[in-house]
């Protein structure tokens, strides 16, 4: 079930990212990035690196962090209702079956697009600093998120108010959906959503680009505020780990502004990567 989950992912989002491209990157960029992808790719190297260890590291965590965490971690569950209580049952106000589709294929496909596409978009800018900077800020949110995670025990609505969400859960409409969830996620690790925070982070990326996408940052923002809501709608998140989110990206990226650049990546492994790497090498 699992490889069929990720082939539908794989297919809704490989339709979708052609059609984003051209709508939002256009014909002059992809030409240009043609002629350029070894240089940008070359000078981007470390960071992509640290990125996909980070996300190695977090895939690894991730196993064994819930035992971690309930030796050391907080138990905020009933914190967090305390002070939240009903909030998110507001939502229930407009459950309908298009919502509750809406809300389901946003979180699953509207995400993975939302995270991807910008990635590809800002590679073909001739500048590769937005580029590194939105990469760092992706590891900056798994890297706090992971340690959060071991620290807060907190269980989402879905598992203290089942019923009450029961006609708007993600595996109430869509059993299908936990085999992919489960891959990334435990049912003790809600605080703080990080769909919201990358979102977020996203968003964010392209208020500060807008001059370069101008049509893409409009949409990004209501697909940001839509898996944010989503969160919610579905009974996965309190809204307290939405507003952690939503701080949460801003902090990553105001250090990834602070991080990249400060410190000369490409020339400290710039060669081994060259090294690894000989396609990288334009010396031809």
């Amino acid at each position: 079930m699992l490889a069929e989950v990720l082939i539908q992912v794989v297919v809704v989002v490989g339709i979708l990212l052609p059609i984003a491209i051209a709508l939002f990157v256009g014909r002059e960029r992809l030409i240009r990035t043609r002629s350029e992808w070894r240089t940008r790719l070359k000078t981007a190297a470390p960071t992509i690196a640290v990125l996909l260890i980070v996300l190695l590291i977090n895939r690894f965590a991730r196993q064994r962090a819930p035992r971690l965490s309930r030796e050391i971690g907080f138990h905020l569950t009933a914190s967090f209702y305390n002070i939240e209580g009903e909030f998110i049952l507001l939502f229930q106000s407009i459950a309908t079956p298009e919502t509750t589709a809406y809300f389901s294929s946003i979180y699953v496909y509207g995400y993975v697009f939302l995270v991807v596409f910008p990635v590809l978009a800002y590679f073909t800018l001739p500048d590769t600093r937005m580029f590194r900077r939105l990469l760092t800020a992706y590891a900056l949110n798994y890297v706090i998120g992971l340690v959060l995670y071991i620290f807060v025990i907190a269980y989402g609505p879905r598992n203290v108010m089942p019923h009450e969400v029961a006609e708007t859960m993600l595996f109430e409409n869509n059993p299908q959906y936990q085999y992919l969830t489960r891959e990334v996620n435990s049912n003790s690790n809600v605080f703080p959503s990080l769909h919201t925070s990358i979102s977020a982070t996203v968003a964010t990326f392209a208020a500060i680009t807008r001059s370069a996408f101008p049509k893409w940052f409009p949409v990004a923002v209501v697909l940001a505020a839509s898996v944010a809501i989503s969160t919610m709608f579905l009974g996965i998140h309190w809204g307290i780990d939405v507003v952690a989110g939503m701080l949460l990206a801003a902090l990553c990226v105001v250090l990834s502004d602070r991080l990249v650049g400060r410190w000369s990546v490409t020339e400290l492994l710039g060669e081994r990567f060259e090294d690894r790497l000989p396609w990288l090498d334009r010396s031809e």
